[in-house]
């Protein structure tokens, strides 16, 4: 057994150095290789947050200047459609007022027009009495005539 633990110093006083070497190059690489990785990919990350977090700002950005076109775009609609509103009643009033005035005018024809009918009625009546009475003479004359001859 003493040989064992013999061979087996030996064999660590062999593996020694290797394990020295082991570490320094474990410090090393930490120091001059995986620092800078870790530096480098930590900037990478922290650009790639920040751009990120600069495109979710241009995205809430572009949201709201949207929501505002949008409510301006409404705004807008819904003074036209106030402004055509207004402009159709506008002119039905217009029309309403021609049709009236229109009506008047009618109205106001045809009650020249029944005065001027019931005058020629009236006239015409008086002429055809006026016929008649001397239709009726002329008539009872001959009449009186015939019976008298």
């Amino acid at each position: 057994m003493e040989e064992t633990l013999g061979a087996l110093g030996g064999l660590m006083l062999k593996a020694l150095p290797t394990f020295v070497l082991l570490l320094i190059l474990h410090f090393y690489l930490k120091k001059f290789f995986f620092a800078p990785l870790d530096k480098v990919l930590a900037e990478r990350h922290a650009a790639t947050e920040g751009a990120r977090s600069q495109a979710e700002k241009s995205l809430q950005q572009a949201a709201r200047k949207t929501a505002e076109y949008e409510a301006a775009l409404r705004d807008a609609r819904a003074a036209i459609y106030k402004d055509q509103e207004t402009s159709r009643k506008a002119w039905r009033d217009e029309q309403a007022t021609a049709i009236g005035v229109a009506r008047s005018e009618a109205m106001a024809a045809i009650q020249t027009a029944r005065a001027g009918i019931a005058a020629e009625t009236e006239a015409a009546r008086a002429t055809l009495t006026a016929q008649a009475e001397a239709l009726a003479d002329s008539i009872s004359g001959s009449i009186l005539k015939g019976r008298v001859q």
